[in-house]
């Protein structure tokens, strides 16, 4: 079988706003962290709006971007932020429009 190469992309989204900035930084080092483990492009998207969750986006193609994760503005680490992203990756592993992550399902599930 040969395997298709993931050509997918993980976008952060995030406000423009000091109190965010601590988030954004535990956010976007747990999304590169995963992006790079899965050969997966990277982007950090900050908007002027004055919005106060950061959304992480898995997008493929041109098909619309699908949200795997939500700051909920309260407690959150590190190992919560990936293990939320490992989560919704594995989730949509098994989605036959995003076979060429079925491909690289062990190592989504190696992410910490």
């Amino acid at each position: 079988m040969i395997e298709t190469p993931c050509t997918g992309k993980l976008l952060v989204y995030a406000p423009d706003l000091v109190s965010c900035k601590r988030q954004l930084k535990f956010i976007s080092d747990a999304t590169r962290k995963m992006a790079t483990l899965l050969k997966l492009n990277f982007e950090v998207v900050i908007f002027t709006e004055k919005f106060m969750p950061i959304y992480v986006y898995y997008k493929n193609g041109d098909d619309e971007p699908i949200p795997i994760y939500c700051s909920n503005n309260d407690g959150f680490s590190n190992d919560e932020v990936c293990a939320s992203l490992r989560n919704m990756m594995f989730v949509l592993s098994f989605h036959p429009k995003h076979s060429t992550l079925r491909h690289i399902r062990k190592e989504i599930m190696r992410f910490s």
